[in-house]
């Protein structure tokens, strides 16, 4: 999607807001949005590759006060690992992440945030080269920005953007090779609705 045409859908959507769907202290909002995961693989092994990703995500906010809320975050993929081109194997990954929210404009039909939080990976299915293995567990930091805009009194689009560190360890036959930082850069895109 061009820039150009992503703008004037925005545009459209605040020409057509003339009513809030922001949630206030004590509201549940609710969102599904298309992830790309866009990972940002960093290793003492040169060449070692994480593939990016398309995925479904759901998320639950609970706003504790009109400018804050809590938003959990779950989703589960498979991404393909690589070294210098060639396959290594694949891993799921489930990153549930736990976000603390400011909301700017509560009330109001254009609602932009950003969050700050703390995120649990955990990896499974591993399917790599033998003797090739991960650990199964990475604790991490997480950061957003976003904005929601009213489509009517209870639905809302949602732009938003994460970045989240998430690192491992690769193992050769149990003993450390080389560690994994794949943070990745996660743009989503959905529709929200408070509840």
């Amino acid at each position: 999607m061009n820039k150009r045409w992503s703008l004037s859908i925005v545009a459209a959507l605040l020409a057509a807001s003339t009513t809030s769907a922001d949630a206030g202290a004590g509201d549940w909002l609710g969102r599904v949005r298309l992830l790309s995961i866009n990972p940002d693989v960093d290793s003492s092994l040169p060449g070692l590759d994480v593939s990016s990703e398309v995925a479904p995500e759901v998320d639950v906010s609970y706003f504790l006060t009109n400018h804050l809320a809590l938003e959990l975050v779950a989703t589960d993929r498979k991404f393909n690992v690589s070294l210098n081109g060639a396959p290594l194997g694949s891993v799921k990954v489930l990153p549930p992440t736990l976000l603390l929210q400011y909301h700017f404009t509560p009330g109001q039909p254009f609602s932009p945030y950003v969050g700050a939080g703390i995120n649990y990976t955990r990896f499974h299915d591993v399917n790599l080269a033998s003797p090739l293995s991960l650990d199964k567990e990475s604790w991490g930091a997480a950061l957003q920005v976003g904005f929601d805009v009213a489509l009517n009194e209870r639905f809302s689009f949602n732009l938003d953007l994460k970045k989240v560190f998430i690192k491992t360890d690769v193992n050769s036959a149990g003993a450390p090779l080389t560690d994994l930082k794949i943070d990745p850069w996660i743009i989503g895109a959905g529709v929200g609705m408070k509840f």
